[in-house]
């Protein structure tokens, strides 16, 4: 049999079928390849440099040249130098840095509301994406470039199907607001707890009697008795100083510290700033642990020809538990009970709990017509002050026939009656009005006339017996003192009184024309934990050249 001939059907090469192709067809296609390569050419030439600058780039484009959106994203992109600021980065809408910080703030929402559905694996992967996301930002930030378009892209993709699987599982806005106001909730009990915790240590700190104080009061019992000269200026006073303790005429303040310190800025600023300081007559008041150091340091100082009376408060034999219905009422097992008692939940709370309130120098405001029988007019002060203003104006105002002269405290409903006394007491209810107007201890002018004549300690006497169960109100002066005196105290200009240095912030101005600054609250001046802004205003009437207050307080 005859064999078919073999046919050949590989596929002819190019260069055999170029050949075959007619030389016209072969020119044109020549042509066109070779324009082909020159606009090719032209493109890579005008193209921008990556590491050029705007400027550079801009002219090398032409004037009519524009590019597209996604052109400039790319070239913005790509025209990032090693000097790249993040911040700037972030707050770019184009940049991939500020899609991913966006993705993550919407995916830590979804992490607590997967949490609180207990979905733990689908927050585990959303917590894994975070991560991820800020690895990338972390990285460019740490090296100072941009976030790379190739894995920023993945990222992105990455998280937004998550985020879309959360919408799913119908993690949305309102479940998530509802998520989160729980999350609130609990923050703000443990801010409380915690703002509880600092009023409690705020409350201890502020009773511990500071080093300093403590060492200059041991130095100047020493001084005391070592030194005869100093107590001789005080036992052998002339006739002339014995007279003005008794004179009408003279401007008379009083003071009952047990703070030798506070009590010598009082007296200090004061007649540094006052027109006529041999006019001023202070009555100050001490405990008997320091009335020893407290004559001492008024023996070594003199301010300005002031005169200065010191006393004891334990001379008051008066002062007893038959006569003081705090003091009786101190003998009571249960009002002991009721002051002492911080143990268990039910316990009295710390600021109740304050030496201050059983001090009988803390409730001897109430007994000063009879401290001082023979003294028509005085204005008391609390040793936390400081004076700005000369005073004696204060012994010329009128006070229509009332018995104090204080500054008002009821430009807010905290400072009104309701705050400090318990309306709900069928007592309290019938005789006060809930919304009147509280006033500050601190800076009181009194008539001490009037106050004999209307019988103002009997009548402080009488609210203190009603409240032997402590349900008028708890502790303190000032309850007591917004009874005695209801209706008879006298509203003073507020530039008088400037309250709240120890406890709040107050306008710089107002600071400025007060006469008296009053640090009450727990952040004393002397104490580290006084507000530093307010501190100068203290330590300028404070005499640090003294040579026992070298030794005694480090600058």
């Amino acid at each position: 049999m005859r064999r078919r001939p073999f046919l050949d059907q590989r596929r002819p090469s190019f260069k055999r079928r170029w050949q075959q192709r007619p030389w016209w067809v072969r020119l044109a296609l020549s042509l066109l390849l070779a324009l082909a390569c020159v606009l090719l050419l032209a493109v890579l030439l005008g193209s921008p440099d990556p590491g050029a600058s705007p400027s550079t780039t801009t002219a090398s484009s032409g004037s009519g040249a524009t590019s597209s959106p996604l052109l400039r994203q790319r070239s913005y992109l790509e025209g990032i130098t090693d000097g790249l600021n993040m911040t700037d980065e972030m707050l770019s809408a184009r940049s991939f840095s500020r899609q991913l910080m966006d993705q993550i703030h919407l995916a830590k929402t979804y992490v607590v509301a997967a949490k609180e559905a207990n979905n733990l694996q689908f927050a585990a992967e959303l917590s894994a994406q975070i991560r991820r996301a800020q690895s990338i930002l972390a990285h460019a930030a740490a090296h100072g470039g941009t976030v790379m378009e190739q894995e920023a892209e993945k990222a992105i993709r990455d998280m937004s199907v998550l985020l879309f699987q959360a919408q799913q599982l119908r993690y949305d806005s309102g479940i998530t607001i509802m998520k989160l106001k729980g999350q609130i909730q609990s923050l703000e009990e443990k801010s409380k707890a915690e703002a509880e915790k600092s009023t409690k240590y705020g409350q201890i700190a502020a009773e511990e009697l500071p080093k300093g104080l403590y060492c200059l009061g041991v130095r100047l019992t020493m001084e005391w008795f070592k030194s005869p000269e100093l107590q001789r200026k005080f036992s052998d006073r002339s006739p002339a100083v014995q007279s003005n303790l008794r004179d009408n005429r003279l401007y008379h303040f009083c003071v009952f510290s047990d703070n030798i310190l506070a009590v010598s800025v009082v007296v200090n600023s004061t007649a540094i700033n006052s027109k006529h300081p041999e006019k001023i007559v202070f009555h100050l008041v001490t405990d008997e642990l320091n009335y020893a150091p407290m004559r001492a340091w008024f023996a070594m100082n003199d301010y300005r020809g002031v005169t200065v009376e010191i006393q004891k408060v334990e001379d008051f034999t008066w002062l007893n538990a038959s006569y003081v219905p705090v003091l009786k009422q101190l003998q009571n097992a249960a009002t002991q009970k009721f002051y002492f008692s911080g143990s268990g939940s039910r316990g009295t709370p710390v600021k109740f709990r304050n030496p201050k309130y059983l001090s009988m120098l803390n409730h001897l405001r109430f007994y000063i017509p009879e401290i001082y029988p023979e003294l028509q007019k005085v204005v008391f002060l609390d040793d936390d002050i400081v004076v700005q203003k000369d005073l004696s104006e204060l012994f010329t105002i009128n006070l229509n026939g009332n018995v104090m002269g204080a500054v008002e405290t009821c430009m807010e409903t905290f400072h009104r009656f309701h705050k400090y006394l318990n309306h709900s007491h069928p007592l309290i209810r019938a005789h006060f009005d809930p919304d009147a107007c509280g006033w500050a201890f601190g800076m009181n002018v009194l008539d001490l006339i009037e106050w004999r004549n209307k019988n103002v300690t009997g009548i402080y006497h009488y609210w203190q017996e009603r409240n032997a169960d402590h349900t008028l109100w708890k502790l303190g002066s000032l309850p007591p003192g917004l009874l005695a005196f209801y209706g008879l105290v006298e509203a003073l200009d507020p530039k008088w009184h400037v309250l709240g240095l120890g406890y709040t912030t107050v306008d710089p101005a107002t600071i400025k024309e007060g006469a008296v600054l009053h640090y009450n609250g727990n952040m004393k001046p002397w104490l580290k934990i006084g507000m530093e802004k307010y501190k100068g205003f203290w330590d300028s009437y404070v005499d640090y050249s003294h040579p026992l207050i070298q030794q005694c307080f480090m600058r």
